[in-house]
């Protein structure tokens, strides 16, 4: 069986865990958790990092920190996960999703303006599959607008635009480090704050509501509760865990885009015969290879390649339905002009197994099967 999906393990994870549990320290703020904080910064020069429990915790902070009043807007893609809508949700914000790009699946830059109006206070990017939205056109439109941008970037570690890491352009930025996602602590995400402005209230609300963070860095003599927040803060046993993969990063992410590269040249004949379409990258971007997707036809021949794959046992999965038409999507906000893409593109996509290790000979066994199937 090859799998879908089977989660980044690099070898020095359960020493690192083991060295915690010594330390003494398995809650939060521990030695690990530090560390990830710091490599994250580092890597992605953003002035700060909050490891956070979740990429849905990263995100309701970012949109608790947005500050939303009765009424207030958010523009946002349809295709994208509940978290990204659940979030700003919670925050009490209403939901105004817009079409996507056919090319890239990411929010058409195109169609934010149009839906702005009197109550909007942010616009929410999705960088899908790791490939960034065109980040200068809705950064000019936040600017003119005064806006806030939320970036999510859950599937974008290591990814960049422009020269620039993805969650370091927009006010916030959220990572994922889910186990489906490249570097993984089973669940937890990160948190990158542009704005020092910002840091202490994030603090506060990672911290339960209290100055906790101030305290542990002798700025009080004690800690106490101060304001509105939540448990968003991960256990260094998580950290340890992610701490083994964050320091071979680049050795992950080389196999990853060996793996993309394969496939997209494996499939360039078919998509030469109009057979299927194949992942864009923009020419400014540098991508992670956190997916890699076909897309067929229709939704009829995208679930008969499902069912093909895996009678050769190969799971393969579609991805999101369309939140603008889901029961809580309905509720909570609506649809900005016309959906001419993110319904049919969503019900076209594809994605093939992706991950860490991922044996050439199987990418290879996968594609021949996929060739199988137009073939037959």
């Amino acid at each position: 069986m090859i799998y879908f999906n089977e989660p980044p393990f690099v070898g020095t994870e359960l020493t690192y865990v083991r060295q915690a549990i010594d330390n003494k320290k398995i809650c939060g703020d521990g030695e690990f958790t530090k560390k990830c904080n710091k490599w994250i910064e580092e890597k992605t020069g953003s002035q700060k990092v909050l490891l956070t429990t979740s990429g849905t915790a990263a995100l309701e902070m970012a949109a608790l920190l947005c500050d939303f009043q009765p009424g207030d807007e958010v523009i946002l893609p349809s295709y994208t996960f509940s978290s990204t809508a659940t979030a700003f949700v919670l925050a009490g914000a209403t939901l105004v999703f817009v079409d996507i790009r056919p090319d890239t699946m990411n929010i058409d830059e195109k169609k934010i303006k149009d839906a702005i109006t009197d109550k909007t206070k942010a616009i929410c990017v999705v960088h899908y599959a790791g490939v960034a939205c065109e980040m200068d056109a809705i950064m000019d439109i936040a600017e003119k607008h005064d806006l806030l941008v939320v970036e999510d970037a859950a599937q974008g570690v290591m990814s960049s635009y422009k020269g620039k890491a993805l969650g370091t352009i927009g006010d916030f930025g959220c990572f994922s480090f889910h186990e489906t996602k490249n570097y993984s602590m089973g669940e937890g995400g990160a948190l990158l704050i542009r704005d020092s402005a910002f840091n202490e209230k994030a603090e506060i609300l990672r911290e339960k509501g209290t100055n906790r963070s101030k305290f542990f860095r002798g700025q009080v003599d004690k800690y106490t509760w101060v304001d509105y927040g939540s448990s968003y803060l991960p256990s260094d046993l998580n950290a340890a865990y992610l701490w083994a993969q964050l320091e071979q990063a680049d050795r992950i992410n080389n196999d990853r885009l060996a793996t993309w590269k394969r496939y997209n040249e494996a499939f360039a004949d078919l998509e030469e015969q109009g057979l299927l379409e194949l992942p864009t990258i923009p020419d400014s971007i540098v991508h992670n290879a956190h997916m890699y997707y076909i897309k067929l036809k229709d939704l009829d021949e995208r679930q008969a390649m499902i069912a093909h794959l895996k009678e050769h046992n190969i799971l393969s999965v579609f991805h999101y339905i369309p939140l603008h038409s889901a029961p809580a999507g309905e509720k909570f906000g609506r649809f900005h002009g016309e959906d001419g893409f993110t319904t049919k593109e969503s019900e076209r996509l594809l994605r093939l197994p992706m991950f860490f290790g991922l044996a050439p000979a199987d990418v290879d066994f996968i594609v021949k099967v996929v060739h199988d199937f137009f073939e037959e």
